[in-house]
């Protein structure tokens, strides 16, 4: 299973405050990432946290094109950008990123399809109730894992209608966005085999997510959410996904690395 680290150029982003949205904090965050094992860099220009407010297309290019090309200058690092605007997916493209990370499924714009198709990069369709600044009031569902299913698989089928080639496809349940802390999440961590059984490689994002401190009975910050984060992370792999978002990459990667060499030997024996 694959890491994705978060490098966020943002400065209001839940999981770390702007710690890095000057371009160099955030070249050296990406830099760390990678000598702690990422796999994969997700770049984003946008918080999408609850109540996040809208940035500019321009602005949003502005934070995240020059680090992804100082980034491709000195690392072959697999690059994503976390961005729902095409104007933005294809400036990152051209940079050097080799994914889109959308958090709308490519439904933000009109031609949000199109581009991805243009593209031909990999794209991540992610399921989201509402929009970032709505999405967490009153979430409802009658059954989250058979909805949540539903809309990627057909999501899936539109972008492969419209030109996206399916081995292109990532899928993402979309954890903590437009749903309940634990009635939404908690389901939906427990039946990843059912989204993994849709047959597209799925990316799983709960890292330093609320509903981690609602279980753990207090209102912790976001960087006081590690030993849930692995948890959910460990949870993933144990259903198959193909790779976990993480705020903490050395840590992840080290309890991916035990858990699956207690797994291999479990198989030997």
């Amino acid at each position: 299973m694959r890491v994705m680290g978060v490098v966020n150029v943002t400065p209001d982003s839940f999981s770390d405050g702007g710690r890095f949205d000057a371009p160099e904090a955030a070249l050296a965050h990406a830099r760390r990432l990678i000598v702690d094992g990422a796999d994969i860099l997700d770049v984003g220009g946008e918080s999408t946290r609850p109540g996040a407010q809208a940035v500019g297309e321009a602005d949003e290019i502005a934070r995240v094109v020059p680090l992804i090309a100082a980034i491709r200058a000195e690392s072959a690092v697999p690059i994503s950008v976390d961005t729902m605007k095409p104007a933005v997916a294809r400036a990152a493209v051209q940079a050097g990123a080799t994914m889109w990370n959308d958090v709308t499924a490519l439904s933000h714009a009109p031609d949000s399809l199109a581009c991805a198709a243009a593209l031909g990069c990999e794209v991540v369709l992610m399921h989201m109730r509402g929009e970032p600044r709505t999405m967490q009031a009153a979430p409802r569902y009658q059954d989250v894992v058979a909805e949540v299913a539903a809309f990627l698989a057909a999501r899936a089928e539109a972008a492969m209608a419209a030109g996206v080639a399916r081995g292109k496809i990532w899928l993402d349940p979309g954890i903590g966005f437009g749903k309940h802390m634990t009635d939404h999440n908690l389901p939906l961590l427990a039946s990843l085999e059912r989204i993994v059984a849709l047959g597209f490689p799925v990316l799983l994002g709960a890292s330093r997510k609320t509903f981690i401190s609602a279980l753990d009975g207090g209102n912790r910050p976001a960087d006081q959410r590690l030993g849930g984060s692995i948890a959910a992370a460990l949870a993933g792999a144990a259903a198959g996904v193909a790779a976990v978002r993480v705020h903490d990459v050395r840590e992840t990667v080290q309890a991916l690395r035990v858990w699956t060499a207690i797994a291999q030997a479990g198989k030997a024996g």
